[in-house]
């Protein structure tokens, strides 16, 4: 497909990749104002509780000391710190700072400082009072009678949703089609199993941070390592009373995200304390910081009641997830719905289904967007209830899912029922590459050589394991993504954006594709991107939405500034501009006349019809159009000790026509080295208190070239005829096969069911010794 472009599909270097490799780019604690305070925050070390007296008067008057904000002396506005459309999907539930802790972590008060060691000094000086009260902590009693109630204040949601606080529900979903008595009778086989996930920290080598100072004019900038810069000058605005235009947000180089700096939950404390006293901020977590307070990936229960017929035909199936919340609710809603609707299309062929879920306050850290957004946990549980199908009906994991997954030109009910943007809407697939995907990462992993042999060596026994998955391109009709170009003397192009690369090599992509629409090369453009005053606006990066909707806005752009061009470039050579011929920044006439891009340019600023060749462009998506993965693990398992040793992983992945293949590729092996690390290793450990006793990377174990096993990643080159030169997305797909395919792997080799990750050496040898 590649040969068609001369930039869409080929594997150009990053243009910030140079700067990144001498240390030039800035990242957010890189920047220096002068003489900057600094912010250090005061954690509630009980689980629940309220506020009864707070004396900070000798933390004021210790060394350095410039401000004490509290709950009694900030804004009382209820807010999500989601940083989502709006109006928000997720509740209003929290505040700056509440007279209530909900969670071991939640902020009590922040000292502003000139130093931060003088501010940690005067947090010891602030005597603190709390009336302790029962805590919850096991989600499946949340919502029984007489449980602790989390919220019970004003707390409201911004949107027509299920709403229960004093139940302990943040959100709440049923939906579903067909008649499940009906289809569970006619099963031959049922399968009634529970699945969890646990909590997981983002772990992006960037903490949380961010800087404010005042510009010339007195307005507030704020630099801030975040994904969602205009959600951020929104919600700074509504809970600090600052208006708009006295706000500007800009997006410095970003060391990941992962969805963890989708939360906007520093910058509103950082810019009130520097409106009060007009002096620059700076705030940047410690590590223990980010586990404890900072946003995290929910822990879910998922049962699941599936009917299987002896052909394989699966005539009900009943999904009951309970998702954590934590202690406050942002993503509740839309993780939780996530679940089912990124992973319940996959199988469109089952016409009785039933999806129900909850999301329940807790007294346990905060949920909140992470890679893979609900459908990582659901598709933990689903892909070992498939396994168990296909072993039922004496079918190969591979033919069965191919004989049953969705397929260009098919539906799903479930996109109506479960789907997102507008209510009723059912999207038909027009690219599925997931039978190629099949077939080559098979081939890949030596699935039928190995598949059911369990091959020992010594205590180990070898298996392999599948899984399969699809996500999405963004929100359709909800979010957005704009853009401006402008076009230089030289030939090149100032691609505006406000879409925010943070560390995808979105800035890369988006370049390639207004180069490709402009037939000139991508290092022609000069990309700045995410900036409130000077790039236009995007709701951020999230829901893999870059390429494929920041890309279209991109590419009709740059395709409106590629008709003024020929529109001058026609009057310049004085010929009809359907008879010209550009290439490589020229354009041609038939009788071989040329002129070059620069010279066009130069034309229309100072000789005739004098204008600024640009223009400026909006795209919201109608369809989702997802991607489809699928993942094979080859391990072995240690029957004397648990452990699993994991040889490879083959990741074979439909993003449609994949724009830089180099960086695609570098996507999913980021992702599937992010799933393994989550499902084997990563964990959150509380104490009876609710308190996280392992809140540093020597005991929060993650993944590291060390630990690495072979990744073999495959590219299934399909088109997408929505999306910019055949583009779907590919940043979260691959995070949610490796868990499904190690379990069934495992499964393979030794015969017991991992429901409940991380798959420890404990629990796999306390399994194999229960047989």
């Amino acid at each position: 497909m590649s040969e068609k472009f001369t930039n869409a599909g080929h594997s150009h270097s990053k243009i910030d990749s140079i700067a990144l490799a001498c240390g030039n780019e800035k990242y957010t604690d890189d920047f220096m104002t002068d003489t900057p305070l600094h912010i250090a925050f005061l954690y509630s070390d009980i689980a629940n509780g309220i506020i009864s007296s707070i004396d900070y008067k000798a933390a004021e008057q210790a060394d350095g000391v410039k401000l004490i904000l509290y709950h009694g002396n900030t804004p009382d506005t209820l807010h999500t710190t989601a940083g989502q459309g709006y109006p928000e999907p997720s509740p209003y539930d929290c505040r700056m700072f509440d007279k209530k802790v909900r969670f071991v972590g939640d902020r009590i008060a922040a000292v502003v400082a000139d130093t931060y060691k003088q501010a940690e000094a005067a947090l010891k000086l602030i005597k603190v009072e709390i009336e302790q009260l029962p805590a919850l902590f096991d989600i499946e009693k949340a919502i029984d009678a007489g449980s602790p109630v989390i919220h019970s204040d004003d707390e409201y949601p911004a949107i027509p949703v299920t709403y229960k606080p004093e139940e302990n529900i943040a959100a709440e979903i049923v939906t579903g089609f067909g008649d499940l008595e009906k289809g569970f009778k006619q099963a031959d086989l049922i399968i009634d199993e529970t699945y969890s996930m646990q909590y997981a920290s983002h772990c992006a080598t960037e903490p949380h941070a961010v800087s404010v100072h005042f510009d010339e004019r007195g307005r507030l900038v704020i630099i801030t390592a975040t994904q969602v810069p205009y959600h951020v000058r929104r919600i700074v605005s509504i809970v600090c009373g600052i208006e708009i235009k006295n706000i500007r947000v800009i997006k410095p180089r970003v060391g990941g995200g992962f969805g963890g700096k989708q939360e906007v939950f520093l910058e509103q404390v950082a810019a009130l304390a520097a409106w009060r006293l007009k002096r620059s901020i700076k705030i940047v977590l410690s590590r223990k910081e980010v586990f404890i307070s900072a946003r995290t990936r929910h822990a879910m229960r998922s049962r699941i009641k599936m009917g299987v017929q002896k052909d394989g035909t699966i005539t009900a199936l009943d999904v009951d997830d309970l998702m954590n919340a934590g202690a406050y609710a942002p993503h509740a809603l839309t993780v939780l719905s996530n679940a089912g609707a990124k992973v319940l299309p996959l199988f469109n062929k089952i016409e009785n289904l039933r999806f129900s879920g909850r999301s329940v306050y807790t007294n346990l850290p905060v949920g909140g967007a992470y890679r893979g957004y609900g459908a990582t946990q659901g598709y933990f549980a689903l892909n070992q209830h498939i396994d168990e199908a296909a072993r039922y009906c004496g079918e190969d994991f591979c033919e069965y899912v191919k004989k049953r997954h969705i397929k260009s030109g098919e539906t799903s009910r479930v996109f109506e029922a479960l789907g997102e943007g507008k209510e009723g809407v059912r999207q038909f697939i027009k690219s599925c590459g997931l039978t190629e995907c099949i077939d080559r990462g098979a081939k890949a992993i030596e699935w039928e050589k190995l598949r059911g042999k369990k091959l020992r060596n010594g205590n180990r026994i070898r298996g392999v394991g599948a899984a399969v998955a699809m996500q999405g391109s963004g929100i359709p009709e909800i979010d957005m993504a704009s853009c401006h170009i402008k076009m230089n003397e030289d030939g090149s192009f100032n691609l505006n954006t406000g879409a925010t690369d943070i560390g995808t090599g979105s800035d890369t992509i988006l370049a390639q594709i207004a180069a490709e629409a402009l037939k000139t090369d991508y290092s022609k453009m000069i990309v700045l991107s995410s900036d409130t005053d000077t790039t236009p606006f995007d709701t951020g990066a999230y829901a893999s939405s870059t390429t494929y909707i920041t890309g279209n806005a991109v590419k009709q752009c740059a395709l409106k500034v590629y008709d003024l061009i020929l529109k001058a470039a026609s009057e310049m050579l004085g010929a009809d501009k359907n008879e010209l011929k550009v290439e490589d920044s020229k354009v041609s006439s038939r009788d071989g006349r040329t002129v070059e891009y620069g010279e066009i340019c130069a034309f229309r600023l100072y000789t005739s019809g004098q204008l600024q060749i640009q223009a400026s462009s909006s795209f919201v998506a109608h369809e989702s159009p997802p991607p489809f993965t699928a993942q094979f693990a080859d391990l072995e398992v240690d029957i004397e000790t648990g452990e699993i040793i994991l040889n490879r992983i083959a990741a074979a992945v439909d993003c449609g026509h994949p724009l830089n293949p180099l960086l695609a590729e570098g996507q999913v092996e980021g992702a599937v080295l992010n799933g393994i690390s989550y499902a084997l290793t990563e964990d959150y450990i509380f104490n009876s208190n609710g308190r996280m006793t392992n809140p540093d990377l020597g005991r929060y174990k993650i993944f590291n070239t060390v630990d690495t096993p072979e990744i073999i990643t495959i590219l299934a080159d399909t088109y997408e005829d929505t999306g910019p030169y055949g583009a779907k997305s590919v940043g979260e797909i691959a995070l949610n096969g490796p868990a499904p395919a190690i379990a069934n792997a495992v499964y393979d080799a030794v015969g017991i069911r991992l429901r409940h990750t991380p798959f420890t050496p404990e629990k796999v040898w306390k399994l194999l010794n229960e047989q």
